[in-house]
């Protein structure tokens, strides 16, 4: 059951449309985690947008310029605020909040744009001059081909971007020698110049200082600076191998008379770390680039095929779904099934693997965390900055990545914490006089952590380290890595450190957090209107209360002895468990407060159900059945994203029938790019995108990670098969799920009973949970052990 994986199984593991992509969102993604591409596939004149992961607005010397706060800051400062909760002046304490704020977060830019203008036998021809298009991604291979036959000429190419050779490679060929006539120009929104170079060309690039949120009305949103806060270099650079003729010149690589081509290009930046200003000149990335250029231009294409496949196969071929559908909708074009799919199970495996595959294509071991959008953005202000958000959607990105096989995708975020915690350091002292390290609701590539000019709902939250820290932790708990647990102790305690000061003793003696928000949401004050600064919300506990307890755990494995530890371990005795509400759901706040808008898309206050594990059907009944009626009252209707996280609580609760209904839901076309937070636009786009309405990529991640929580669970120590499979998933197979402690769970079932294989790192008793069955099992390292269950 372990290899099951093949690339002509197109219904689940290929996108394919035939016509040229006519937007973004209709393009395919490729990428290597550094460099990202999207492939439009169009004819007489072609498409590739183009990014690079280390390529953000600003710098160090930016976020110390947009760093001076608002107002009044420190411990005495937090206690003013306290005193205006504690007195009942709400108003006040909003306004106190603000004093906090400072500037905001920098951009995620697009590099460039390679651009192709094809001639064919003389001709350049238009879109109804061609037949037999075809255009696809294949996911086993992460290669995109566009096909099209034009006066009795096919023409074909194939794009791919290899991490090992760290370059993207374009080949085109024609069946008629001699037909083709290419010139590929490089072209950037951001400030550029060309560069040729023997038989090279290239751009050479400078990213703004300062690039403000699109929300933000700023005098200058955009702005160069030459001065210390100048922005990075950033280069690309392009050669070509023909059989025809290539001349370079400042337009670009002219190319005449070929039957083959291979365009070979690399990028690079400046970016040398969170904390180190850009030095590197625009020439210096040039060069930078060009070597790995002429070093993949000096291999067979094939060599360089085979050895990309074999890096992205080792990661992709680990784990696969697959899902019985009606094979005459397997062969529709992707956007016409997602029009026509009714209900459709081999879509959702397609979008399953599809996110599986958006991960290795976007968050490599050595980079940045994907952001907003991944790497693939192509706007130069971009939605929320395509920054890394911390109060759901960076932690979304990275859900699917223990679970479903990609431990090393994982790397990225986890490396990124370690520099986060040091700058949050300085935010948690100054801002508010606490120990520790702290971050707010915005971060970006300059590990920026302060809370950012606006809405307190939004930027008076600290907890984005308290929740981040789990990362860390999971990635222990699928591993056993002690040796990793040790490395970043030294970040799970300082966020611990902060959350300890940031606890404050209420009237009934247990502690609580003042002030507090809860993403995003608001209630209703006693005036009326709409308030978001309160007392202790319950996501603000149950994020502390999980933060102790890891910190606990990983001491007691670490054999540790640390007086905070004792600390944590008393004052988490004083945390209160969340509340439940007159309407039966889970308060969101430690009062029964109403809530401004009943149906928000934030489900803050569920996070202890998922990805958290402290309620749970069987542990905590009770406070499972309000996070259920919690659900009801919120309605499926979201943001895309949104709809993903709800995937992922109906499934803990083992609600097989609304956990499809919002699979669904998920898979709804979409075709506004316009910002809706209501969820009437939510889907997802041609191109399997999600839809916030824009786009945004956590949506994608988070799908996959809940049909995973439909097919395994393991949080509660038990490895639990099937836990919220749909009656309408009569039948299928999973592959390399991942349980915690580090086993390895393929399942195929069908209507008369399931076949389980359990592959374990190393030697163990657990106990396999199917239905009310549970069975022992003793697991001996690197050994299958089958069960067959009816």
């Amino acid at each position: 059951m372990s290899n099951l994986v093949s690339s002509d199984r197109a219904g689940t593991h290929r996108l394919y449309y035939e016509h040229p992509a006519r937007s973004w969102l209709e393009a395919v993604p490729l990428g290597n985690g550094r460099i990202g591409a999207m492939c439009f596939g169009g004819v007489g004149t072609d498409r590739i947008g183009l990014n690079d992961e280390t390529c953000w607005s600003g710098g160090p010397e930016t976020a110390r310029l947009l760093s001076e706060p608002l107002g009044a800051i420190g411990a005495e400062a937090v206690q003013a605020v306290r005193a205006a909760l504690a007195g009942g002046d709400i108003r006040r304490a909003h306004e106190l909040a603000r004093g906090f704020h400072s500037g905001y977060s920098q951009a995620y830019l697009p590099l460039g744009d390679l651009l192709l203008d094809i001639a064919v036998d003389g001709s350049t021809p238009a879109a109804g001059d061609v037949a037999r298009y075809r255009r696809q991604l294949d996911l086993d291979t992460a290669m995109a081909l566009a096909e099209y036959e034009v006066g009795g000429v096919t023409v074909r190419q194939e794009v791919f971007v290899s991490a090992p050779a760290g370059v993207l490679v374009l080949r085109m060929t024609s069946s008629k020698p001699g037909a083709l006539d290419v010139t590929a120009r490089l072209a950037s929104q951001l400030r550029s110049r060309p560069h040729v170079a023997d038989n090279g060309v290239g751009l050479l690039l400078q990213a703004p200082a300062d690039v403000a949120p699109p929300h933000r009305d700023v005098p200058e949103p955009i702005r160069y600076s030459e001065g210390a806060d100048r922005g990075m270099a950033a280069a690309i650079a392009l050669r070509a191998r023909t059989d025809g003729e290539v001349h370079a010149d400042e337009t670009g690589l002219i190319v005449r008379g070929a039957g083959e081509l291979t365009l070979i290009l690399s990028t690079a930046t400046g970016y040398d770390g969170p904390s180190t200003v850009p030095t590197r000149t625009a020439q210096e990335c040039w060069t930078a680039a060009d070597e790995r250029v002429s070093a993949a231009l000096g291999r067979e294409y094939g060599e360089l095929v085979a050895e990309h496949s074999e890096d992205h196969q080792e990661l992709f071929r680990r784990a696969s779904l697959e899902l019985a559908g009606p094979p005459d909708i397997d062969e529709l074009p992707t956007d016409v099934r997602l029009t026509q799919h009714g209900d459709d199970p081999a879509l959702a495996a397609l979008v399953f693997n599809y996110g599986r595959y958006l991960m290795i294509a976007s968050s490599r071991p050595g980079g940045l965390p994907t952001n907003l959008q991944g790497i693939w953005n192509d706007i130069l202000r971009p939605p929320w900055s395509s920054n890394f958000t911390v109060n759901i959607n960076t932690e979304m990105n990275y859900w699917p990545a223990e679970t479903t096989g990609l431990p090393e995708c994982h790397q990225p975020l986890l490396d990124y914490l370690v520099h986060l915690a040091e700058a949050g350091r300085s935010t948690a002292r100054e801002r508010y006089g606490c120990g520790g390290w702290t971050a707010h609701h915005n971060a970006d590539a300059w590990c920026w952590t302060l809370p950012v000019e606006g809405d307190p709902r939004w930027s008076n939250w600290p907890m984005a380290g308290a929740w981040l820290v789990r990362h860390l932790w999971d990635h222990y708990a699928f591993t056993g890595d002690l040796e990793f647990l040790g490395r970043v102790w030294p970040v799970l305690r300082g966020a611990a450190e902060f959350c300890l000061d940031w606890l404050v003793e209420l009237p009934d003696g247990s502690l609580g957090t003042s002030p507090s928000t809860s993403p995003e949401n608001d209630y209703l004050a006693d005036d009326g209107e709409p308030a978001s600064v309160t007392v202790s919300s319950t996501m603000d506990l149950a994020l502390i209360a999980d933060l102790f307890d890891r910190c606990a755990q990983t001491a007691g494995l670490l054999e540790l002895i640390d007086p905070l530890v004792e600390r944590l371990v008393l004052a988490r005795k004083r945390i209160p468990e969340p509340s439940i509400g007159g309407l039966g759901q889970l308060q969101e706040w430690a009062a029964d407060l109403p809530e401004e808008d009943p149906h928000h898309r934030h489900m803050s206050h569920l996070v202890g159900l998922h990805p958290g594990d402290a309620i749970t059907p069987d542990g905590t009944p009770a406070l499972a059945a309000a996070a259920a009626r919690t659900l009801d009252l919120r309605g499926d209707q979201a943001t895309g994203w949104s709809l993903a996280w709800k995937i992922n609580l109906r499934a803990r609760l083992r609600d097989a029938a609304a956990a499809h209904r919002l699979v669904r839901a998920f898979l709804s076309p979409a075709d506004d790019t316009s910002t809706d937070y209501v969820g009437s636009g939510a889907g997802v786009y041609p191109n399997l995108f999600c839809a916030h309405p824009p786009f945004q990529i956590d949506g994608n991640f988070g799908a996959t990670a809940g049909i995973a929580e439909m097919l395994l669970q393991s949080h509660t120590g038990e490895i639990e098969l099937l836990p919220a499979k749909p009656a309408e998933w009569p039948a299928g197979r999973v592959t390399g799920l991942r349980a915690r402690g580090g086993v390895t769970v393929d399942i195929a079932w069908r209507t008369d009973g399931t076949d389980v294989v359990l592959t374990a790192d190393r030697d163990q008793e657990r106990v396999v949970r199917y239905g009310d069955e549970r069975i022992a099992v003793q697991l001996k390292a690197g050994t299958a052990h089958r069960l067959s269950l009816s």
